[in-house]
C-alpha cells in the first residue's frame, strides 16, 4: 500500500502513519488534519490591554510542528471553547490580574493530531478536555497551582491548536461533541467537586443553587441525578421555567421577593436546605446563611457581586454549625471522576448560545449581558 503522505510545506512532509494508529481514523479527526494541514498559520485571540480594561485582538501564529512536541506532549486541534464569568473579570480587569498577551478562555475540547515519543496515555485522535489547572493532578490543593492556570498565566483555549502535557488532558464523555465537552472543565468539575466531593451529597437531601448560569445549572443536574431536591433563584421567571423543565423542585424570583430565603425557609418545612451553592459572593451571602440548615454545607464559588467582604454577621454559620467551603474548580482526578460518573447516566449540557470563532467579541458580550441559560460556546 502506498504510504498517505500530506505535504505540509516545501521543506517537510508527514506520513499519517507515524500519527495514527491502525484503524484510528475518522471524520472529525480528518476534518481536524484538513485544517490542520491547509493553515500556514493558525488563528487565536488574545487579551491586549488599553487604558483601564483589556481589548480582545484577533492574531495568527505559526502552526505548532508534530515533530517539535516533547516527549510527553500532545498537539491538540481545538474544536470547541466555553466562557466562564472568570473570563468575565479578566477581560474586564475586575481582579486587577495582568493577563496582557494571554489566550482567553481555560475551557475547551477538541481532538489529538500528534504524541510525543514517551505519551503513553493518548493517541491520535482521542478527543479530550484540557484540565483548568494543568498540573494538579490529584490530592489536596497547592497555592502553586494557580501559577499555572489556562486563561490566566497560562494560553488559554481560544486558538486552532495547543500543546498540552499528557497529564494536563482528560478523555471527554462517551458521544458528546465537543461543544457539549467544551462546557466540562471549570463550570461542571466546580458543580462536581462542590456536590459530590466536597459535599457529600446524600439521596434525599437538598440543595440550593444561585442563578441559571453554568456551574448553577450543572449543580442543579448532578444533583437531580443524585436523588436530592434542588431550589434555584434566579431574576428571570423564563429562566426558572427552563429550571423547571431540569427538575428544579422549587423556584424562586429573588426580584420579587429579594428576602428569598424566607421562601425557601416556609418550603422546606423550616429546616432549610444541606447544600448551598453560592456563586454570588457578598450579595448573597446573608441570604445563603439563612437558607442553610443546621449541620449544613455551603459551597463558597462566586464573586457575581463583587469581591468585598459580606456586610451580615456570620454568627449564623456558628449557630447552625455549618460547614462552609471555598472551591475552586478541581484536580485532574475530579475530572475524571466527574466523566465516569457522565459516562453512566444521562446528562445534556445547557447551552444557550454558539458563536462562530471570529464572533469571540460578540461572545463575551453575550457573557457580560448575563441573559444566557447555562453555557456560551465558541466552535471552531
Amino acid at each position: 500500500m502506498m504510504p498517505l503522505t500530506i505535504r505540509l510545506s516545501s521543506k517537510w512532509s508527514l506520513d499519517y502513519r507515524k500519527h495514527i494508529l491502525t484503524g484510528s481514523i475518522h471524520k472529525p479527526t480528518l476534518k481536524s488534519y484538513a485544517r490542520f494541514f491547509s493553515m500556514n498559520d493558525c488563528r487565536r485571540w488574545i487579551y491586549r490591554k488599553n487604558s483601564t480594561s483589556y481589548d480582545l485582538v484577533a492574531q495568527t501564529q505559526p502552526v505548532p510542528s508534530p515533530d517539535e512536541l516533547k516527549p510527553h506532549e500532545c498537539l491538540v486541534a481545538v474544536r470547541a471553547v466555553s466562557l466562564n464569568y472568570r473570563d468575565r473579570i479578566q477581560w474586564r480587569n475586575l481582579a486587577g490580574r495582568n493577563v496582557d498577551g494571554k489566550v482567553p478562555a481555560s475551557d475547551g475540547a477538541g481532538e489529538i493530531l500528534a504524541v510525543g515519543s514517551a505519551v503513553s496515555r493518548f493517541k491520535p485522535g482521542d478527543r479530550v478536555a484540557a484540565c483548568f489547572f494543568p498540573t494538579w493532578k490529584s490530592g489536596k490543593f497547592d497555592l502553586g497551582y494557580h501559577q499555572a492556570d489556562l486563561g490566566g498565566n497560562l494560553d488559554g483555549m481560544l486558538r486552532d491548536f495547543a500543546v498540552f502535557d499528557q497529564d494536563a488532558l482528560v478523555r471527554i464523555p462517551d458521544g458528546w461533541s465537543f461543544a457539549q465537552a467544551a462546557t466540562l472543565p471549570c463550570a461542571a468539575v466546580t458543580a462536581w467537586v462542590a456536590l459530590v466531593r466536597r459535599g457529600n451529597l446524600q439521596p434525599g437531601q437538598s440543595v440550593c443553587v444561585l442563578g441559571t448560569g453554568g456551574v448553577s445549572i450543572f449543580a442543579l443536574q448532578f444533583a437531580k441525578l443524585l436523588g436530592a431536591k434542588v431550589v434555584v433563584t434566579s431574576s428571570s421567571d423564563a429562566k426558572l421555567e427552563k429550571a423547571r423543565q431540569l427538575g428544579a423542585d422549587h423556584c424562586i424570583n429573588y426580584q420579587e421577593i429579594p428576602e428569598w430565603s424566607k421562601s425557601l425557609w416556609d418550603w422546606s418545612g423550616r429546616h432549610g436546605v444541606d447544600h448551598v451553592v453560592e456563586v454570588g459572593g457578598p450579595g448573597t451571602f446573608e441570604q445563603s446563611m439563612k437558607s442553610v440548615a443546621a449541620d449544613g454545607h455551603i459551597a463558597l464559588i462566586g464573586v457575581l457581586t463583587g469581591f468585598g467582604p459580606p456586610t451580615a454577621s456570620l454568627f449564623p454559620l456558628l449557630a447552625r454549625n455549618v460547614r462552609l467551603d471555598g472551591i475552586y474548580v478541581g484536580s485532574r482526578d475530579d475530572f475524571e471522576a466527574m466523566v465516569g460518573f457522565l459516562n453512566s447516566h444521562q446528562l445534556t449540557p445547557q447551552i444557550d448560545r454558539r458563536f462562530r470563532f471570529e464572533q469571540t467579541p460578540e461572545a463575551f458580550e453575550y457573557l457580560e449581558s448575563a441573559q444566557h441559560f447555562g453555557k456560551i460556546v465558541i466552535e471552531l
